[in-house]
């Protein structure tokens, strides 16, 4: 079964304020009261912001993007013993499809395609999978994928052994998986895990698929057993003919989807600061022209 690390026990409850009365007219309210609407003015503000930002990203999102495949082979560049043929992994926009249909089910098992050849994706005769559950608020792409890599601990390299579950883990540093795919989906009940609430359903697909009864990798001097014309990336094989992208996700040099991504995030960011800090004044000011309109916790 997958990893039930960080799950939500129950549900949260907002500070945020809810509803709005007049006073009785003819007498202004007194300072502690104004500031005190000032206060949950701001606090209301603060939730608006929250809940943009705790948005779940879609699978065309770069920086989504970005962190899954970022994440992979930061964590596939690491593997001890060392890998002599670990592939770079790149983003698969069908893989991708194919997550976020399962995800969207909000179900606590794998997916029912993968037994069946071509079953889940026609571009591969079969793909790994690996699944997340937990908090919402808590969720990254690399926070899951790390809990699948710590899985190592319980993987016996020479044995082909696991004292724990560690499927993950293998299907994460499968070298000739070069191929992923992820998706994450806001589940407010998830079939078979009755005890997480409002959570993040999160899923990786892998191409081509790993995990049967062999080593994951060939150890040995990184990068040492490339396939002809790979080059060497962060301890990984790349080339740009397989791989098929004009610039490659680094973990050192970051490629081209975060960056639009970063300036576009950040001038948001300056607006929505400047249009919240501009509605705080006017309210203030109609509250001072309009004293009887008072907020209500």
């Amino acid at each position: 079964m997958e990893p039930r690390e960080s799950v939500v026990s129950g549900e949260g409850k907002s500070g945020c304020p809810s509803r709005y009365w007049l006073a009785p007219s003819g007498h202004p309210p007194h300072p502690s009261m104004a500031l005190k609407k000032f206060s949950n003015l701001w606090t209301l503000c603060l939730c608006l912001v929250a809940s943009r930002s705790s948005k779940i990203p879609s699978i065309t999102d770069p920086h989504f993007i970005n962190d899954c495949v970022e994440a992979h082979n930061e964590w596939r560049g690491k593997v001890n013993p060392p890998a002599a043929n670990m592939k770079y992994m790149i983003w698969d926009k069908g893989l991708a499809k194919v997550a976020q249909t399962w995800a969207n089910q909000c179900k606590f098992e794998h997916n029912s395609c993968l037994d069946t050849s071509y079953g889940c994706y026609a571009a591969l005769e079969f793909i790994g999978e690996n699944m997340w559950l937990g908090e919402i608020t808590s969720f990254t792409p690399k926070l899951a994928i790390t809990v699948w890599y710590n899985e190592t601990q319980f993987y016996d390299f020479n044995s082909l052994s696991c004292s724990k579950v560690c499927g993950h883990y293998t299907q994460v540093v499968w070298a000739d998986s070069y191929k992923v795919g992820c998706a994450v989906h806001f589940c407010p009940r998830v079939s078979g895990f009755d005890s997480l609430f409002n959570g993040a359903h999160f899923i990786c697909n892998y191409g081509p698929g790993g995990n049967y009864p062999t080593w994951p990798y060939k150890k040995g001097a990184t990068c040492s057993a490339c396939p002809n014309n790979d080059k060497c990336l962060d301890n990984l094989c790349v080339n740009q003919q397989r791989d098929k992208v004009k610039r490659y996700y680094s973990v050192v040099y970051p490629g081209w989807p975060i960056y639009p991504r970063n300036r576009y995030t950040s001038l948001f960011l300056i607006v929505n600061s400047v249009i919240l800090l501009l509605s705080v004044i006017i309210t203030i000011l109609i509250q001072y022209k309009y004293p009887n309109l008072v907020l209500l916790d």
